[in-house]
């Protein structure tokens, strides 16, 4: 049944039967047979055709959902067994929110390819919520994301401390003037802060609670680059990890601003699906480790 599922999501992702019979070195008509064989097996149509397109409905996306969670399981499955007897190589679909991702993932990475060049990792960068849930579904080996993981999330483990610091342009007053303010002096700031169901946000927002402060002004980014490009430009302040300021800070584009009851501490965790883990997974882990505790 495993290829006929891997049939059906080729074509939903296809939205085409020629093309997925192509990309699957099969003829049409035999991917028209899977596909049929597949919806007499689950009692129901699966599929809306016509001339130019082919597309769900409501069962489809039930099956379709859960066909590639179970796919990803039998590969992982598979992965496991090979690994018994095999040193380490292969697929890693490793996932990261934007801070991690883009700021210190690079650098694991990296070290994994030097030791271990078999070993073929695949990169999802989301925000902490999307991860999470592509873990849960069993489309990322592994997430590691910033902040607070609901205690409901398994196979959680927290790897290391994350401080995060507020930066502005090094013109901005408080920073000419060299003296630790208070945090309610930066109210009539621009706040750039990143989207909802960011760790960042989500940080920027626990902060503001616990010192009971609300910015009267407040600009959204989905991107943590931008941030920093915008507040170098002048046009605001933020709250940043020191992991993603290294640079700026060096060649003093950007400055912290020092601030009581900072820096705010957070933590990076990762998240697997399953306890069991292929020995390139292991080794990933272990580089993380490695990089974060040296």
């Amino acid at each position: 049944m495993d290829h006929y599922l891997e049939v059906f999501v080729k074509v939903v992702e296809k939205g085409n039967f020629s093309k997925a019979a192509e990309d699957l070195h099969m003829t049409q008509p035999a991917v028209s047979q899977y596909i049929k064989v597949m919806e007499e097996s689950v009692g129901a149509r699966l599929l809306e055709r016509s001339n130019k397109f082919v597309r769900l409905n409501k069962a489809g996306e039930i099956v379709f959902h859960h066909a590639k969670e179970i796919l990803a399981l039998y590969s992982n499955m598979q992965y496991l067994i090979d690994d018994l007897t095999n040193k380490a190589s292969g697929p890693i679909a490793i996932g990261a929110s934007y801070t991690f991702g883009e700021y210190i993932l690079p650098h694991i990475i990296a070290r994994l390819q030097a030791k271990y060049p078999l070993i073929t990792p695949t990169i999802q960068i989301h925000n902490t919520k999307e991860i999470i849930d592509l873990v849960q579904t069993h489309q990322l080996d592994i997430g590691i994301v910033e902040g607070h993981i609901n205690e409901k999330v398994p196979n959680v483990e927290i790897v290391s401390e994350d401080k995060m610091v507020i930066v502005a342009s090094p013109q901005l007053p408080l920073l000419k003037e060299g003296r630790r303010g208070k945090i309610a002096e930066l109210g009539e700031e621009t706040w750039i802060l990143r989207e909802k169901g960011s760790g960042t946000r989500e940080a920027a927002e626990h902060l503001f609670d616990s010192l009971d402060f609300t910015p009267k002004k407040v600009m959204e980014f989905g991107s943590t680059q931008v941030i920093k490009e915008s507040v170098e430009a002048g046009l605001g302040i933020s709250l940043l990890s020191q992991w993603a300021i290294k640079k700026e800070l060096m060649y003093g584009y950007l400055d912290i601003v020092d601030v009581e009851g900072l820096p705010f501490k957070r933590n990076f965790s990762i998240l697997t699906h399953s306890p069991y883990q292929t020995k390139a997974l292991q080794q990933f882990i272990e580089a993380l480790r490695e990089y974060l505790g040296g």
